[in-house]
Order: structure tokens, then C-alpha cells, then sequence
């Protein structure tokens, strides 16, 4: 087979029929851009642009389906809430109660979250939102994937590894362009495939479900696709300089897709000392511990929890809502303990959101309806800890749901300037003052 010419395997060909991943995942890493020699400097050396603090890690929990903020964060103290929910109320009795919290607690199955709480490493944000809400989930997700009311462009965190781990410019055109033709890790999503909130347009995310079966898997469509693929291993310096050929392109996504797979999965293969609950979401902060235990380069990683469409059958203090709590709660608790054991605890930041929150009063199923603001969290020691805002009112509602306190964005902002050091204007496209969620330095 001869890879320089233009007919041997296409691109389209090589990625359609020989690039297939286990997982099912269609994102391929760009740990390299030239020959394979660079492989171990981009993957050995921590450094890449200067002023950026690479040992700094921030991890994603999306709790998706409209997570219900006041059976989370409950404001017991409130009358209101009580006679809006008769039937789902978590009972005062209940509540976990948070110190002088001006009269707000956490629902009693968010043990894991108090232990955190308790600790000093957990930080409550509480009212978050944006202007006119959207009570779609597709579209409302969208917008905190963006930081875009229009829920277009591209990706928060896509955007933020575009531009702190590659230094891209702006061309003529006004498109981002790569100064030196370097490339950084990617972020990294467990789950099928990558969120848009980190989709940019120089480094592809990679996402997977089970990293065991994160690996080139060509050979088990047809044997015929193992011969060319070790060949296009085999080659290295001598397509480097023909950047534009075909042959380069498949030798780069080769040994990208390779080195990726490999340290992935000898990563998540050291187990951790630690217990983490038996659930999905557990299992996720598992693998990502291992990773970061392991020294992958990877800034930003990205798990999910499904379920919070909570229309009928919620429950109060016991219940479906309460069950995925302690998920949430216990998953957490385990990955800091993790972290700590590691010497990594200092390392981590973990931001938690849902794309909206619940209406304020019960539905006639027991359950509760799409509404609008809702509560984030924040969790290590470097977020500021406690409850860090104010509960929006009761008493005052905008067509039955809570007015939004803080603007999400601004979360976002102090996530990307306090903590991971980035120009969260050029990111976020517009300047948000940064809400005084983390620790200064």
C-alpha cells in the first residue's frame, strides 16, 4: 500500500471504515500536529503558554433534566414554601441545616454535600439564572453550553481550551488561527459523546463511555484494516514534512487516536483505595480521579447525571428527587476524599449546574414543572465555602417561577479568571463581573 498517494485510503474512507472506536464516540484527540517525535513534548511537559497555571484542573457535573433547587437548597424558613408544596415539602424536621444560613438547608439526602459543607468545601450559589428564560431543555441547555442567551457559537470550555492551551490569534477573516501550529490536550467528557459547552475549533474533545473500550477496534470490523493501520504507525518523520498530504493527515490521527487510547486506559485501569458509590455518577468521578491521579494533562473533564425531569413522583424528603441527590452528594464526597488522598485536592475545582430549575409549586402529579433560576455549586478548596447568595423571594414570582439573583455567567467568569487565570471577556464574548465564588490567591 502506498501512503503518498493521493488514491490509496482517503481521509473519509480511513475515518469511516478503519478509525472506529469501541466507545462509538466520533471525537478524536489532537495531542500532535507533525511528527511523531513531538508526541512525547506535547505529553511529558506541562507548560504551554505563559501565565496559564496548568496544574489547575476544573471538573463539569451536569445534572441534567431541570434539577429542583428549592427541594435541594431548601429555604425551610420560608412560609411560602410550605403552603406551595404540601405534598412534597421536605419537612423542616428534615432539613439538613447549615449553620447561620439564614434560614436555608440541604434535602437529607445530601449527606455527602453536607459532610462537604462542613469541611469548608462547598460553595452554594443560589437564585442562578439569565434573563428571559427558556424552559426547553434542548434550548436552555444550550445557552449554558454557549454563555449565549441565542444558544449559538461555540462552547464555553471549547472556547476556553481553544485559547489557553493552543494561544490562538484572530486572522483577517476574524477566526481563530494557531500561532505556531501547537496543540494542547483536549478536554475530556465520559459519556458517548462530547457536550457542546465543549465543542471549540481547534482542539476536539475526546469522549468515552467505558475506557476499556476506548481503542482501535478496525481490525474486529475486518482483518483486512490491521496491515494499513500498523503501517501508518510505523511511519513517522518521513510524511511530517507533507503537513497537507493524506498520508500525514492519517498518520497524525493515528497516533493521536493511539497515545490517547493507551494512556486513557492504563489511567482508569489504577483502581482507587477509595469506595465510590455503585452509580453511574460514581463510577464517572472514579475514572476521571484515575486520570487525574495518573497525570493526564487534561484541564477540563466533564461528567453527566440524567433523571431531574422530576413531573410526577418526586417526594419530599424520600423519593426519586431525594435518591438522585444522594447520588450526587455521595459521588462527590468520594472524589474529594479521592483527590485529597492523591495530594490533588488542591488541584480540582468542580462546578455542578442543571439547565434550569422547577416551578415553585407541586403539579397535580406530585411532582414539579420546567421553571427558571436555580442553585449551582462549587466544590474544593479553592471555592469560597458556603452559601454564597442570597434565596430568591417567595413571595414575589414571575408568572408562578423564582426571579434569577445572579446571571450564570458570571459564575463562569470567576471560574475562568480567578481560577483557571483566562480572559473570560474573550471567552464568554461579553465582560461579566466575576461573582466572588473563589478563594483569592
Amino acid at each position: 500500500m502506498d501512503l503518498s498517494s493521493s488514491n490509496a485510503y482517503t481521509r473519509r474512507e480511513f475515518l469511516g471504515r478503519g478509525l472506529v472506536m469501541a466507545s462509538a464516540a466520533a471525537t478524536i484527540p489532537a495531542f500532535i500536529h507533525g511528527t511523531a517525535h513531538a508526541m512525547n513534548k506535547v505529553l511529558g511537559s506541562l507548560s504551554s503558554l505563559p501565565g496559564v497555571p496548568d496544574e489547575r484542573i476544573l471538573v463539569v457535573v451536569q445534572l441534567s433534566g431541570g434539577n429542583d433547587g428549592l427541594n435541594t437548597v431548601v429555604p425551610f424558613s420560608m412560609s411560602e414554601y410550605y403552603r406551595a408544596r404540601p405534598g412534597i415539602g421536605v419537612p423542616e424536621r428534615d432539613v439538613l441545616r447549615l449553620g447561620s444560613s439564614d434560614g436555608v438547608g440541604l434535602h437529607p439526602q445530601l449527606a455527602g454535600f453536607k459532610s462537604l459543607y462542613d469541611d469548608g468545601l462547598l460553595g452554594i450559589v443560589q437564585g442562578v439564572g439569565y434573563p428571559n428564560p427558556n424552559r426547553s431543555h434542548f434550548k436552555s441547555m444550550d445557552i449554558w453550553h454557549t454563555a449565549d442567551t441565542t444558544a449559538t457559537g461555540d462552547g464555553w470550555i471549547g472556547k476556553y481550551i481553544d485559547s489557553e492551551c493552543c494561544g490562538f490569534g484572530k486572522g483577517e477573516s476574524g477566526t481563530p488561527e494557531r500561532p505556531d501550529g501547537a496543540s494542547g490536550p483536549p478536554s475530556l467528557a465520559i459519556g458517548r459523546t462530547a457536550p457542546l459547552a465543549m465543542q471549540g475549533r481547534l482542539v476536539t474533545p475526546v469522549a468515552f463511555e467505558n475506557a476499556d473500550l476506548f481503542r482501535w477496534s478496525g481490525q474486529e470490523i475486518h482483518k483486512s484494516l490491521r496491515e494499513p493501520y500498523d503501517d501508518l504507525n510505523r511511519r513517522g518523520d518521513e510524511q511530517a514534512e507533507r503537513k497537507e498530504s493524506n498520508a500525514a493527515f492519517l498518520l497524525r490521527t493515528s497516533l493521536d487516536a493511539q497515545v490517547s487510547s493507551d494512556m486513557i486506559r492504563k489511567a482508569v485501569a489504577q483502581r482507587s483505595q477509595v469506595q465510590y458509590p455503585g452509580n453511574d455518577l460514581g463510577r464517572q468521578l472514579a475514572m476521571v480521579s484515575s486520570m487525574i491521579r495518573a497525570g493526564l494533562k487534561t484541564r477540563v473533564y466533564y461528567v453527566q447525571l440524567g433523571g431531574f425531569d422530576t413531573h410526577a413522583g418526586q417526594g419530599g424528603a424520600q423519593g426519586r428527587h431525594g435518591q438522585l441527590l444522594s447520588q450526587v452528594g455521595g459521588a462527590l464526597r468520594a472524589f474529594y476524599t479521592d483527590l485529597k488522598q492523591q495530594g490533588n485536592d488542591q488541584r480540582v475545582l468542580t462546578l455542578s449546574f442543571s439547565e434550569f430549575g422547577r416551578r415553585v409549586a407541586q403539579n397535580a402529579s406530585g411532582g414539579t414543572d420546567h421553571g427558571t433560576a436555580a442553585p449551582m455549586f462549587l466544590v474544593g478548596p479553592m471555592a469560597k465555602p458556603g452559601v454564597l447568595s442570597k434565596h430568591p423571594t417567595l413571595s414575589d414570582l414571575d408568572d408562578g417561577d423564582l426571579k434569577y439573583l445572579v446571571d450564570f455567567r458570571s459564575v463562569y467568569a470567576a471560574v475562568l479568571s480567578d481560577w483557571l487565570k483566562a480572559d473570560s471577556k474573550e471567552i464568554l464574548g461579553k465582560s461579566y463581573q466575576a461573582a466572588p465564588v473563589i478563594k483569592k490567591a
